[in-house]
């Protein structure tokens, strides 16, 4: 097993929030599929901070 980090930026605007959920369009879900499209691997994302409707972050350090 390797350990990636990544830093993501998206607009959230078309999706239902960071987590997977059944039939929604979800960022989690969605960087999974494109990440296994690409390795060929099946992946589970591990966040350090999940975005609901409404809510918004901003990143302040590395």
């Amino acid at each position: 097993m390797r350990n990636i980090k990544l830093t993501i930026e998206y607009d959230g605007k078309e999706f239902n929030g960071w987590q997977k959920q059944p039939n929604k369009l979800n960022i989690q879900g969605t960087i999974e599929k494109v990440i296994e499209q690409i390795t060929g691997e099946k992946i589970d994302l591990m966040a350090s901070g999940r975005t609901d409707s409404g809510v918004h972050a901003l990143r302040t350090s590395s």
